[in-house]
C-alpha cells in the first residue's frame, strides 16, 4: 500500500514542478552547496518569521560558522509542491526545507528524512526538553524521534480591530462562537472607508483555504473521514460548515477572497482593509510590528470561534528537515539547532523587535520579560491555544488518523487541494458549495477505498 502511495505522491509533485521552475531561485543559488560543508541550500515557506531569518542569517550564523546559507524562498503552495517533489524523488537539491507536522510522520516512514533527535542532543545549548510538548510530539516519528526541527508553532485564534469595536459599540467574546463572529461581521462591514468585516483565507490549497475551512468543519460536527474511512465530505454536518464558510466570505469577507491565504489576510488586516480576520497565532507578531502594521497595539484577539465543540484552534508547527540525500549534514544540521535555539529568538528580539520572535514551540520564550511585554496581548492565548489543541480528537467523533486541519494520510495533499479549489470556485461565485462538496465526495470515497 505505501509503494502505491508513494508513487501518488510523486507523480503530483512532478507534475507540479514544471510551473515552479521560474519561481525556484526566488531566494538564492539553489543547487550550489555540492557537499562541500561550506555552503547549505535551504527551501522555506515565504512567511514573515522565514523572510526574517534569510535577513539575519549572513551577519549572523554565515559570520560565526563560516556556512553560506542559500535559501529559496516560495509562497505556501508553490513550496509544498516544490519539497515534495525534491524530497519523495531524492533529488537532493535542498540541504534543509521548511515542512510540517502533516508530513513528518509520512516522510519519516517512508525513510526520506535524517532524525534529528541525535544532533540536538549533543547540543547542550540547544536545550531539547524546552520544547513544548505538543511540537516534540507532532514532528517526531514512529520511533520516537525528532525528525525536524521547529523554527515556530501555532494554534488559529480570531484578530480583530480594537477600535472599530469600541467605536460600534461591540465586545468580542474571549471565546465566541462563529455564529456570534458572523453577526459582529456584518455590523462593522464599511465601519471604515472600504473595509470589510472579516478575512477568511479563501485561496484554494490544503494548507491554505483547506486549513481554516477543516477547523470550521471540525467544530460543527463534521470529518473528511469516519474512523472506519467512510468518506464524509459531503455529509449534512460538512455541507453546513462550508456554505457557512463561503456565505460569510461572500457576504463580509475580503475583495478578491478566492485568491486570498494567509499572506494576503496579513496585509489586509495590517493595513486596516478588515475589521477581523481568523487565522494563525503567528501572525500576531508581524500585527504588532509598527514598522508594517498600521493596526500595531490596537489589536485584540479571541480563541477560535466554535460551533459545537469547546475548541476549535489548528496545531502546527513549521518546522526545519534535513533530506537524506544531503551531503551536507554537518552544516545543515548546524543551521538548523541555531535556527530552532533561544539565541536565534534573542537574535531576532534585539535585532528586529520582541514581538517578532518565531515563538510557539520554546517554553522558555514564554518567560522572557522582553518578550512578556511585547506580547502581553497575545502570548498567553497563543500558548493556551497551542496547548488546547487536540489532533487526536478534534471534533465529535472518532478520526481515522491524527490531525485537526489535515487527515494525516499521503492522498491528503491531492484530495485537499482539489476539494479546496471546487470551495475557492464557489467564493468566486463560479459553482455552489454542494455541487463542490459532491464532487469532492467521490474523490474521497476513492482514497478511502486504499484503507479498507
Amino acid at each position: 500500500m505505501r509503494t502505491r502511495r508513494m508513487i501518488h505522491v510523486v507523480a503530483a509533485a512532478t507534475a507540479a514542478s514544471s510551473l515552479l521552475v521560474a519561481c525556484s531561485g526566488a531566494g538564492g543559488s539553489a543547487g550550489s552547496g555540492g557537499g562541500d560543508g561550506k555552503s547549505i541550500n535551504v527551501l522555506m515557506v515565504g512567511n514573515p518569521q522565514m523572510e526574517d531569518i534569510a535577513k539575519l542569517t549572513k551577519d549572523t550564523f554565515t559570520k560565526d560558522t563560516g556556512i553560506k546559507v542559500n535559501f529559496t524562498v516560495l509562497p505556501e503552495n508553490e513550496l509544498r509542491d516544490k519539497v515534495t517533489q525534491d524530497v519523495a524523488t531524492q533529488a537532493g537539491q535542498y540541504d534543509v526545507a521548511t515542512i510540517g507536522a502533516y508530513e513528518v510522520p509520512i516522510w519519516e516512514k517512508n525513510g526520506w528524512l535524517h532524525e534529528l533527535s541525535s544532533y540536538a542532543d549533543k547540543d547542550s545549548a540547544f536545550d531539547k526538553a524546552d520544547l513544548l510538548k505538543p511540537m516534540v510530539t507532532s514532528l517526531s516519528g514512529s520511533d520516537g524521534k525528532l525528525y525536524a526541527l521547529p523554527f515556530y508553532g501555532e494554534s488559529s485564534f480570531l484578530m480583530y480591530n480594537k477600535d472599530v469595536m469600541e467605536a460600534k459599540g461591540i465586545t468580542v467574546p474571549e471565546r465566541p462562537t462563529w455564529q456570534q463572529i458572523a453577526d459582529i461581521a456584518a455590523k462593522v462591514d464599511g465601519a471604515e472607508p472600504g473595509m470589510r468585516g472579516i478575512c477568511l483565507r479563501g485561496l484554494a490549497g490544503w494548507g491554505e483555504l483547506g486549513a481554516s475551512l477543516t477547523t470550521v468543519v471540525n467544530t460543527y460536527g463534521g470529518t473528511w473521514f469516519t474512523k472506519d474511512w467512510k468518506a464524509q465530505v459531503n455529509s449534512p454536518e460538512f455541507k453546513k460548515a462550508a456554505n457557512f464558510y463561503v456565505d460569510l466570505v461572500r457576504e463580509h469577507g475580503e475583495a478578491g477572497a478566492a485568491q486570498a491565504g494567509f499572506t494576503e489576510c496579513l496585509n489586509a488586516m495590517s493595513q486596516k482593509k478588515v475589521a477581523m480576520w481568523y487565522d494563525a497565532t503567528s501572525a500576531a507578531g508581524s500585527l504588532e510590528d509598527p514598522k508594517s502594521s498600521k493596526i500595531a497595539g490596537r489589536v485584540g484577539y479571541a480563541y477560535a470561534p466554535t460551533a459545537e465543540t469547546k475548541s476549535s484552534g489548528w496545531l502546527w508547527s513549521w518546522a526545519w528537515a534535513m533530506p537524506k540525500t544531503t551531503k551536507n549534514a554537518d552544516a545543515a544540521s548546524k543551521f538548523m539547532l541555531w535556527a530552532s535555539s533561544k539565541e536565534y529568538e534573542k537574535t531576532v528580539g534585539e535585532k528586529l523587535g520582541w514581538s517578532r520572535v518565531p515563538a510557539g514551540k520554546r517554553a522558555s520564550t514564554y518567560e522572557l520579560p522582553e518578550y512578556q511585554k511585547a506580547a502581553a496581548s497575545f502570548g498567553d492565548i497563543t500558548l493556551k491555544s497551542i496547548e488546547q489543541a487536540d489532533p487526536a480528537n478534534p471534533g465529535l467523533q472518532p478520526r481515522p488518523t491524527v490531525g485537526v486541519q489535515y487527515v494525516a494520510i499521503p492522498e491528503f495533499q491531492d484530495l485537499g487541494t482539489k476539494v479546496t479549489q471546487e470551495i475557492s470556485a464557489a467564493i468566486a461565485g463560479k459553482t455552489s458549495v454542494d455541487k463542490a462538496l459532491d464532487d469532492g465526495q467521490k474523490l474521497a470515497e476513492e482514497v478511502a477505498k486504499n484503507y479498507r
